[in-house]
This record gives structure tokens, sequence and C-alpha cells, in this order.
């Protein structure tokens, strides 16, 4: 009998589930080309690999992290014109500004990109294993 493997979906509407989505994803690896913001469906998509701390394994996973509801996102040290470049993400931060929230993406090298939206809904969701 084969032993089902579930990845994990995390979907966050608050603070506090955005907090964990952060500590699922801190030093998580960032290609600059699966960053993507879809300006027309107000979606910015973050693919990453990072290791499994859930259940504490050894274990690298890939990850889609969407944030939904963004009306505009700003980066700042991130070149990108080098798809290839890999950035390091160390956390994700929220601020609440009069109605809306930004959320700021820090990565290593003080790099950072920020979110703007009225409504916090994000979602982690591992794609698959990647040493099985």
């Amino acid at each position: 009998m084969s032993k089902k493997k579930y990845l994990a979906k995390i979907i966050a509407k608050d603070p506090n589930g955005l907090q964990v989505i952060s500590a699922c994803c801190s030093y998580g690896k960032v290609k600059v080309d699966g960053i993507k913001f879809l300006k027309k469906n107000k979606i910015f998509l973050l693919s990453l690999e990072r290791s499994n701390k859930e259940t504490h394994k050894n274990q690298n996973i890939k990850s889609i992290c969407k944030f939904e509801f963004i009306d505009s996102v700003k980066s700042k040290n991130i070149d990108q014109n080098n798809k290839d470049y890999i950035l390091e993400l160390l956390a994700i931060d929220l601020f609440k500004v009069g109605e809306n929230f930004e959320i700021t993406l820090l990565f290593n090298n003080n790099a950072f990109i920020t979110l703007f939206a009225e409504v916090l809904e994000i979602t982690l969701e591992d794609q698959n294993r990647l040493n099985d």
C-alpha cells in the first residue's frame, strides 16, 4: 500500500496567517524569472524553492505564493533583466496604511518588493517535493 504524500496549502486572510506563510517561506530561493505581477487580474505570483519546515525533514519543495487583490507593486535593488539571478526571501512583513495594506517581501542584499492591497488574501501552495 503506497503512502499518500500531502502537500501544504496555506491561506492567509489576516496578519497571523501571513506570519505562518512568512515562516514557511523564509530562506526560500526565488529566481527573478519566477516573480510575476498580473496587473489585470490583480495577482502577484512568487515561485520559490523552500525547505520543508513543517515536518522538519530535509526536503526542498517547489511552492507558489499567490497574493490577490494587489493594486500596485514596487521593487528596489532587483535587476529584473537578469532572469537567472536567485534571491533569498528572508521574511514577509505587513504594514497597515490607512485602509490599505503594504506587504513587503524582504530579500538578501537589501532587495525588496512592496505590494499594495486593500484586502489580504495570500495562498502558499506546494507544487512538488524536489528530492523524493
